[in-house]
């Protein structure tokens, strides 16, 4: 007899074989809904629609000719471009071909950029001609630079020395040949990523196939998307890959609709002229699109469905979104977490809530994704789990799938980040009674004064609620009685004009007296091209204010 617990006679005779073993990875996405899907919308840009099937071709002939270029396993492609086609393309092509897909801050400078080249070891670099003098830069910059090839468009026109290869011929000439595409495991390396880099040089994150599949299934799962979702790009596709949702978009049959440049204009005039469903995008790109449709008094044709993250939503945000039937949906994650792999799972019961309780309960970073192990709150020292009180701040860790290799080059900052069995933030937070999280700031972003902890967040939805407030940010200034006390930077609405000490009555009556700004700055604030405002730049100015 044998004893329990025994496993032989469920492995005996038991191997993984190709018949019932393939390594997950988003690129079988894209191939089944070509085969089912082959007749409907993939990508729209200017004037022109690709199907599923087109798309299918141009993906295979790409990946086909990046093989021939000598891209193969472990090898960089460096991917300079905004939101076109061809950024769409490439996080199907690069992986097809075996290649690691690194898309590159289109808002980089040459030093940023030529960093990363050489950092990445990139041999083959594709850039979109609206950047290509940027991207020439860079490359003389460097010893051993990759071999280049340019995505023209005719409104961007480059002087070339013939050098470089160009992206359409490139498909053109391909073969179409469709070979077993997909990975030998799934933890090989399918997309590297570079964090901002706000304290020197950027790290450069390792994403797997398996982590890649998983979040962009659990973006429709979390987001519940339906069938053939018409998606509007006004999140940047070198922002961790999109959040993984050119993969998603695939796996929907859904329509990727995509634009250069991100006003309140231009994405109002696309979510009217393609009636789209969703988007993405920091809550400024949320707060910009809503001030347009309130600027023109647009009317939607239909609700559409908005995912946010980064910082809280301002209360006052969410209360316009509501009022404009903008649904938000709430998620929370970092580069090193394939982007959004928390999401503020609406519960039925908070429909009756008021529109300020609503705020209040959307503006949590919530729980884990479905395909995310564990997320949870744990003193940074001891990992113990904080309480379930809504008050005992630790900081914000994951744990899972959906948690990146490690950084490039780096093994110390690799151990540090996954020290004690989970990866590490930096981001503080609470969990509340029903265990939902939520940010209360970044460790480096706690205000101390006197003593006592202030969060910045939760000054800056105070200010927000101000309505002369476009966007705000609140930092440390050192104060020669306190340490520091909080400095607010804000950016006032069109039209609109506001004493400092306006402000900071308005924020006494919100708030307790000592976590209210004892200074405030009128300008235009700082922002990464996600829309995240730098908040390193305005301590930096702070300094000076003593």
């Amino acid at each position: 007899m044998s004893e329990i617990g025994q496993d032989s006679i469920f492995e005996t005779g038991m191997e993984k074989r190709r018949a019932n073993y393939t390594p997950l990875s988003p690129v079988s996405l894209i191939r089944r809904t070509a085969l089912v899907f082959p007749e409907m919308p993939a990508i729209a840009f200017k004037d022109k629609v690709y199907n599923w099937a087109k798309t299918f071709d141009r993906c295979v002939r790409l990946a086909n000719a990046i093989a021939v270029l000598g891209i193969q396993k472990n090898v960089t492609v460096s991917v300079l471009a905004q939101n076109i086609p061809a950024s769409v393309e490439l996080s199907y092509a690069v992986p097809m071909s075996g290649g690691v897909l690194n898309m590159i801050n289109s808002r980089l400078d040459t030093a940023g950029v030529a960093f990363i080249l050489e950092h990445s070891e990139a041999k083959l670099f594709i850039v979109d001609a609206a950047l290509f003098e940027t991207a020439k830069s860079a490359i003389d910059l460097i010893p051993n630079p990759p071999k280049l090839v340019v995505v023209h468009d005719k409104d961007f026109p480059v002087s070339l020395d013939g050098s470089e290869l160009d992206y359409e011929k490139l498909i053109l000439d391909a073969s179409s040949e469709i070979a077993d595409y997909g990975p030998e495991d799934e933890w090989d390396t399918i997309a590297l990523n570079y964090t901002s880099g706000t304290t020197g040089n950027p790290k450069g994150v390792l994403y797997h196939h398996r982590g890649a599949y998983l979040n962009a299934l659990g973006n429709a799962i979390e987001w519940s998307l339906p069938a053939h979702p018409r998606y509007l790009w006004t999140l940047p596709l070198f922002h961790c890959n999109g959040w993984c949702f050119p993969w998603t978009i695939a796996a929907k049959a859904g329509l990727n609709i995509c634009i250069r440049k991100l006003t309140g204009e231009t994405i109002l005039g696309a979510v009217t002229n393609h009636d789209v469903t969703h988007m993405c995008g920091a809550p400024i790109v949320l707060n910009e699109w809503l001030s347009e449709i309130e600027r023109t008094k647009s009317q939607l044709k239909r609700s559409v469905e908005f995912m946010t993250a980064g910082a809280s939503p301002p209360a006052a945000i969410l209360k316009k979104a509501d009022e404009l039937k903008v649904q938000v949906t709430h998620v929370y994650g970092l580069t090193e977490v394939y982007g959004p792999t928390a999401v503020c799972a609406w519960k039925p019961e908070w429909d009756e809530l008021s529109g300020p309780e609503r705020a209040e309960k959307k503006a949590r970073q919530g729980v884990n994704y479905t395909v995310l192990e564990e997320l949870s709150v744990r003193d940074p020292k001891t990992l113990e789990e904080t309480p379930f009180d809504g008050k005992t701040m630790g900081e914000i860790m994951f744990r899972g799938n959906v948690v990146m290799k490690g950084y490039l080059k780096n093994p110390k900052a690799t151990e540090a980040a996954f020290d004690g069995g989970h990866f590490h933030t930096g981001d503080l937070g609470i969990r509340h009674p029903d265990g939902y999280i939520e940010l209360t700031d970044r460790s480096k972003d706690i205000i101390i004064s006197g003593g006592e902890n202030i969060s910045s967040v939760e000054v800056e939805g105070a200010i927000y609620k101000h309505p002369s407030v476009a966007v705000a940010s609140v930092v440390a200034a050192p104060h020669t009685k306190w340490g520091e006390t909080p400095c607010a930077f804000i950016e006032l609405k069109p039209g609109y004009e506001v004493s400092e000490d306006e402000i900071i009555k308005h924020c006494r009556s919100l708030l307790a007296h000592f976590k209210c700004p004892t200074r405030v700055v009128f300008e235009p604030l700082p922002k990464t091209s996600t829309g995240k405002i730098q908040k390193f730049i305005l301590r930096e100015k702070t300094t000076e204010m003593l």
